[in-house]
């Protein structure tokens, strides 16, 4: 049981609050369809399950038509999963890519297909379960919430627009800030004046997790890697001894602060 309640809480968006693993591969196909056109009669469709089990290796946007490209080109889900990072460089890098570029092609498919289709690219969104009553009460309470998050901001507030949360943009900080969630975390401690064992974050990647963890100036920033995101059994049993960083469950998350690991 915490002994000490948050006065800042951060969490991440996909993964946390919300899973958009279907709107990811269809917008990701759509952007892969744009990049590699001559690949377009490809039935892209029978890639999905591999894509959404995968899906923990995906760090930035950019990297979701890659992956398609990496299954694409017979690249194993082992291989993918021990050595991501190599394999999208390797891509990258063979076929001069450029993942600015890839990012402004999936981020203009998205504004397409909200602008044409507002309703059935926000029906490709599911919430979990209890999540956004956890939000509204927070938004209730003492406690200032902030998202932090790697997708567009834009789109994050739509999405809880949607389910009747109208977050101010100052409490959104997307991929439009550039800067890694450490840094984030330290800006929003400046702008609060707060100290960090004041502050909790919750993400569901390790590697964000990791970096907070190292920061000198942001120890006591209480961690919780979120079990229902996306992530592995094998990097939830990772943390298992880790003082710091604590594995939190959906059912915990939903309740009161005093019940969280």
């Amino acid at each position: 049981m915490s002994d000490q309640l948050p006065t800042i809480l951060g969490l991440d968006f996909d993964g946390v609050i919300c899973d958009g693993m279907l709107e990811y591969f269809q917008s990701s196909k759509r952007a892969y369809q744009k990049i590699w056109n001559q690949d377009t009669n490809q039935n892209l469709e029978e890639l999905a399950q591999s894509f959404y089990k995968l899906r923990p290796v995906i760090e930035i946007g950019w990297e979701m038509p890659i992956l398609i490209r990496a299954l694409v080109l017979g690249i194993t889900e082992t291989d993918i999963l021990q050595n991501w990072t190599n394999v999208a460089q390797n891509i990258i890098s063979l076929e001069k890519l450029n993942p600015k570029e890839i990012t402004e092609t999936l981020d203009q498919v998205r504004d397409d297909w909200i602008h044409n289709d507002l309703e059935g690219w926000l029906h490709l969104h599911q919430f979990y379960p209890g999540v956004i009553d956890k939000i509204g009460q927070v938004l209730k309470s003492s406690t200032k919430l902030y998202i932090i998050t790697t997708k567009e901001g834009r789109f994050v507030k739509q999405l809880l627009q949607q389910q009747g949360l109208d977050l101010s943009e100052s409490s959104i900080f997307g991929k439009e800030v550039k800067r890694p969630k450490y840094e984030t975390l330290r800006h929003v401690l400046d702008i609060n004046s707060e100290t960090p064992n004041h502050v909790w974050f919750v993400e569901d990647l390790l590697k964000p997790l990791k970096l907070v963890q190292q920061a000198s100036d942001l120890q006591g920033v209480k961690l919780f890697l979120a079990d229902w995101g996306y992530n592995t059994p094998q990097i939830r049993e990772s943390i298992q001894n880790d003082a710091t960083i604590k594995l939190l469950s959906l059912k915990q998350f939903t309740q009161e602060f005093s019940h969280w690991p």
